[in-house]
């Protein structure tokens, strides 16, 4: 199954029909070392935020910073990476039991979800959705494995390795075990009284190693290739670039 930029926009192809991607929810502080970089407490529950729609991007598109995300006057360029395991339903699900959530998952597939930081943290009255939301901040691809798939070669979807490289170099490397709340928590819980509809990405959380939290802080750059290696998926890659 592939992500492409349909008539319908951003879908997943699958046996010649299309899964338009309706929504998309990210998880917070879901790995115990990534919030104590920060400096933060790990969430007792699941930490919840959204993302434009429009901020999806495939497999080789360019990472594109706009000039408000680069402006001064606004923090100046904090623009970082989060390598993450995405969870793409592929039917409507509403009060579903952990027990049974895996039934409508569609599938999975790499994920990074790039935060404008000053945006994130300090722009939008402490709401998440501005500074992770600007367009092409949600690199998805190279392709969405099922569950079966992934099983079949071998591999569990609650113990898969997940890295980030900037240039080459290692800036995350963790696996999906390190999670609190693993995958058929995280349908659970966002389900309980709302419909996820067909089409809902769940982006899982991210690993330690952040350019936040480095010192020195390391912000993405024109030029940079950033690339998410998740077992069993495959490797995403995209380009820095100005907008």
């Amino acid at each position: 199954m592939n992500i492409i930029k349909s008539t319908v926009g951003w879908a997943i192809e699958t046996n010649g029909s299309l899964h338009p991607i309706r929504q998309i929810f990210g998880i917070g502080r879901n790995y115990v070392a990534h919030a104590k970089e920060q400096g933060l407490e790990a969430p007792d529950r699941p930490m919840i935020f959204t993302k434009n729609v429009m901020s999806v991007c495939g497999d080789g598109d360019d990472i594109v910073i706009p000039p408000i995300a680069r402006d001064e006057e606004c923090g100046g360029n904090q623009t970082d990476f989060e390598a993450e395991l995405a969870v793409i339903i592929g039917k409507d699900c509403k009060d579903v039991s952990r027990e049974h959530a895996m039934d409508y998952v569609l599938g999975f597939t790499c994920a990074n979800d790039v935060s404008a930081r000053w945006w994130q943290k300090k722009g939008s009255g402490g709401q998440f959705c501005r500074g992770k939301g600007f367009d092409t901040f949600c690199p998805l691809g190279p392709k969405v494995v099922t569950l079966e798939d992934l099983q079949s070669n071998g591999h569990d979807v609650d113990n898969l390795r997940i890295r980030c490289r900037v240039n080459g170099k290692v800036m995350q490397d963790a696996t999906t075990a390190q999670m609190m709340f693993p995958v058929d928590v995280l349908i659970e819980e966002l389900s309980k009284g709302t419909t996820l509809v067909a089409g809902t990405v769940i982006l899982t959380g991210t690993p330690s190693g952040v350019g936040m939290a480095r010192s020195p802080q390391v912000w993405l750059q024109d030029g940079d290739k950033v690339e998410v290696e998740i077992e069993g998926i495959g490797k995403l890659h995209n380009t820095v670039r100005l907008g």
